[in-house]
């Protein structure tokens, strides 16, 4: 398995270093070619301080590093989406966000730009609010051969955990965190849900928020499990009491806390809401509450203290 880790440009120099090292090359080189270095330079100079440009320049997420992390395995490839504060120094809690559907954020970098879809999801938008001196996140894509079609009935296989567990492992090499929680919203509660219990030894817990419950024709949701006591990692719903999406209605949120015999937050307030009731600026997507959702979860993370209502 081969690992390849992209990362935002970055000048390794501070100034007096770089006119110190830039002389003592420009006196090496015959004229000619210290004429062509020093243009190089300057164009990569102006590449490497021009700032975020495009979608990531009004994406507040991006004040915080992100890069990409790629682990390639047979016929295909996965990664995620990393972001943590510029001077953490000691990281010890990761985060997997598993995004609602399609689930295919597409990562790639073009043309030294980091770049990807989804970005209203609500745990690809709020990831910030994560970040501390401890706390890494890691937004999860699909694996590229699901591209096309990233399916709830493959999410189940073997396949999407033994993938999911070298993305995981990649992160823990880079980062040095080895306390993960896995954490799904909407359909990604399917993801989120099948990636742990197929990883017993990397998910510590599992947040599922917004959760799809019912059938559609993405596959069954989450009312087909049924042995929700041999799910290995502690489990934390969260849902808001006014979710307007069908598929993901809070009082069977309550009926699945009872079934899983695991907590529940119910938050309340936010908005004002926006696009049809199950996508991301609704309720469903905790609109105007994603900082008080964010608390409430950390807090069950840090302690195992539940906040049973929250939000504005």
């Amino acid at each position: 398995m081969r690992a390849t880790l992209m990362l935002t440009m970055k000048i390794p120099w501070n100034a007096a270093s770089m006119i110190l090292h830039t002389r003592r090359i420009l006196t090496s080189l015959p004229p000619a070619a210290a004429t062509i270095f020093f243009a190089l330079l300057v164009a990569f100079t102006s590449l490497s301080a021009r700032p975020q440009s495009g979608e990531n320049a009004s994406d507040p997420n991006f004040e915080h590093p992100n890069r990409i992390i790629t682990v390639h395995l047979e016929g295909r490839s996965i990664s995620g989406l990393a972001s943590h504060l510029k001077d953490a120094k000691s990281l010890r809690h990761g985060v997997v966000l598993f995004p609602g559907y399609p689930g295919i954020i597409r990562l790639r970098e073009e043309g030294g730009i980091i770049r990807f879809e989804q970005r209203g999801n609500f745990l690809v938008r709020s990831r910030r609010h994560w970040l501390d001196d401890e706390t890494v996140t890691l937004v999860a894509d699909a694996p590229t051969d699901q591209w096309i079609a990233f399916g709830q009935r493959f999410r189940e296989t073997p396949r999407y955990g033994t993938d999911i567990a070298a993305l995981i492992n990649e992160a823990s090499r880079i980062f040095g965190v080895k306390d993960w929680t896995f954490i799904g919203t909407s359909e990604g509660s399917i993801s989120a849900y099948h990636a742990a219990r197929l990883n017993p030894g990397l998910a510590q817990r599992l947040i599922l928020t917004a959760s799809v419950f019912l059938p559609s024709r993405g596959g069954p949701g989450l009312r087909g499990v049924s042995d929700w006591e041999r799910l290995p990692a502690p489990l934390l719903w969260v849902h808001h009491k006014e979710d307007p999406c069908p598929y993901t209605a809070y009082r069977i949120a309550r009926e699945f806390s009872a079934k899983s015999a695991s907590p529940l937050v119910t938050m309340h307030g936010g908005g004002p809401g926006s696009g049809d009731a199950c996508e991301a600026r609704t309720a469903h997507g905790f609109a105007g509450v994603e900082i008080e959702a964010i608390d409430a979860m950390r807090t069950w993370i840090r302690t195992g203290a539940v906040t049973q209502d929250a939000g504005k």
